[in-house]
Parts: structure tokens; C-alpha cells; sequence
């Protein structure tokens, strides 16, 4: 059969799932853009992460399922950057900047946006395009989560929070004791809407010194 005609076990697996996915059909059901948002709100409900006017800065933001969470929860006088280097749907009362954040320059466009602000939270939910080799793909995901860990040293106030995706595996550990050399603590979070088989989850880093 020609590719077009096929599909691999795990992609065909992947669609079953999403199809049969609760959270799928709760995220349409309510008009947000992905199921993801679950995992924010279950975090935020646990750790108390959004107060109304706060700045908060959003990395790997698409197709914006946190985006519009957070938007909904700040106040007039709160700010939300969104970035993400995928071109991304307006949110309302949310700035959103298209920027490769692997790239110096999208740090100088977010320091330009912020305007002197300092970030209360920072939240994290890239990830590289996967491979599925464990090897490449491992690398590439603490590569991003400690950029987002280092962006926090010039755009995190001090005693902010910053909450940022993982994945178990090689480097997991040596992550964790970084953001424990930078904040007071480093909590290990897996909501119900991240996916039993995933190795994914989320690092809750709280009171940057």
C-alpha cells in the first residue's frame, strides 16, 4: 500500500485516542483551542499559579488553549505575552509575539514588549517536534526547558513562579537541581489531562530567589 493509503500503529493509535479523548470533546465543547488548557487549569485550581494582575509571560503558546485561560483569569491591569513560533490566532487581551524563542532576537522582541515589566509568572509548554527517537527527542526538550529556565534571569521578578513542561528521561535530574540552585522550590506536577502513557510533565518552580 502506497503511504497515502497507510497509516503506522502509533499514529493510528494516536487518533483513536484523540478521538475517544473526554478532554477533546470538553475542550470544543467550551471553545477552547486544545485540550491542553486542562492541564493549566488543573495546576492553577492545585497551586493557586494566576492572580488578576499579574504579567505573565506564555512560551510555545499555540494554537492557544493557555493563552485564552490566562487571558480570561487576569484583570484589566494584568499582561500576558503569548509567544510561539507559529503564527497564532488574536486572544482577546493577550499580546501576542510570532518569534523563534531558540533565537536570540525573539528575546530582544520580548524584552521590547515588556516594556520594563517583570514577569510574575512565566509558563512553559514548548516541546520540539518529535522524532521518536528517544536519543534526538530527549536532548531537545531539556534544551528547550532550560532556555525557558535561563529567560527567567532577566524577565522573572524575584519571588515569581515559573511552570514549565519536561519529560522524564536523560537530563530530568540535572534540570531539576538547576531550578532548585534558582528557586526555593521545584515541584513535580502530571494532571489528569496529560496522558498516562506520556512521559510528560510539569515542573512548578516556585519564589525565584
Amino acid at each position: 500500500m502506497s503511504r497515502g493509503k497507510s497509516r503506522s500503529k502509533s499514529s493510528q493509535r494516536w487518533l483513536n485516542e484523540h478521538h475517544s479523548d473526554d478532554y477533546v470533546r470538553k475542550s470544543k465543547e467550551q471553545s477552547w483551542r486544545s485540550r491542553a488548557v486542562f492541564k493549566l487549569l488543573e495546576i492553577d485550581e492545585r497551586d493557586r499559579l494566576i492572580k488578576p494582575d499579574m504579567c505573565v509571560v506564555e512560551l510555545g503558546a499555540a494554537p492557544g488553549g493557555w493563552t485564552q485561560y490566562v487571558a480570561r483569569k487576569l484583570s484589566p491591569n494584568g499582561y500576558l505575552l503569548a509567544v510561539d513560533i507559529l503564527a497564532m490566532d488574536a486572544v482577546e487581551d493577550a499580546c501576542i509575539l510570532q518569534a523563534d524563542f531558540t533565537e536570540d532576537h525573539a528575546l530582544e522582541q520580548i524584552r521590547e514588549m515588556l516594556d520594563g515589566r517583570a514577569a510574575d509568572l512565566v509558563l512553559s509548554d514548548m516541546a520540539p517536534n518529535f522524532t521518536g527517537q528517544s536519543a534526538v527527542d530527549q536532548p531537545r526538550s531539556i534544551y528547550l526547558a532550560e532556555l525557558a529556565l535561563d529567560m527567567c534571569e532577566e524577565f522573572l521578578a524575584p519571588g515569581g513562579n515559573l511552570l514549565i513542561k519536561a519529560f522524564q528521561g536523560a537530563g530530568i535530574e540535572e534540570l531539576t537541581k538547576n531550578i532548585r540552585g534558582k528557586f526555593a522550590s521545584c515541584k513535580s506536577r502530571k494532571p489528569s489531562a496529560s496522558r498516562p502513557r506520556s512521559r510528560e510533565i510539569y515542573l512548578l518552580a516556585v519564589n525565584k530567589r
